[in-house]
């Protein structure tokens, strides 16, 4: 039996429509892939910037804080207490699961809403699952106002004297 040359034959319509669909279909995936690739490589000449918040606090003057007040800062996530020694800040996320903690004035606590641990002003455990106490972060005294640096965490006994 001799072979026969199929492409000298001559093409019916039903096969010249779907060779005209499927080069139609070839040159759209090609177009759409081309199309994605010139869109990554323009937006690669523009540098993705992550804006992160501010991580120093102005607090206020000293003397505006009286002894024995805690000062609760939820939107910097950190606390203020003004203790007999002296002033130190310290991180209101709990250290059970970051959940946000809140100052309960009446018991005069720290209390997490979300697994209910109890930290007393000075940042002590004093009920529930969180580990540890709350971290200190470092306070200072600049052209006599009170800043916080919540990136920077210090000793648990660390007090700025004024």
């Amino acid at each position: 039996m001799p072979l026969i040359d199929d492409l000298k034959l001559p093409i019916d319509d039903e096969e010249y429509n779907r060779r005209a669909f499927l080069s139609a279909l070839g040159l759209g995936a090609l177009a759409a892939a081309g199309l994605g690739t010139g869109i990554t490589a323009i937006r690669f000449m523009w540098p993705e910037v992550l804006f992160e918040e501010e991580t120093r606090y102005r607090i206020g003057k000293p003397e505006e804080i009286p002894v024995g007040t805690l000062v609760a800062l939820p939107a910097q996530k950190l606390y203020v207490m003004h203790g007999p020694q002296g002033f130190f800040a310290m991180s209101a996320v709990c250290t059970h699961l970051g959940c946000l903690t809140r100052y309960e004035k009446e018991e005069n606590r720290i209390f997490c809403p979300c697994h209910g641990s109890r930290f007393s002003t000075d940042g002590e455990v004093i009920a529930g699952p969180a580990p540890r106490q709350l971290p200190r972060l470092h306070l200072s005294l600049e052209q006599e106002v009170l800043v916080v640096d919540a990136s920077k965490v210090v000793a648990p006994d660390t007090v700025l004297k004024v």
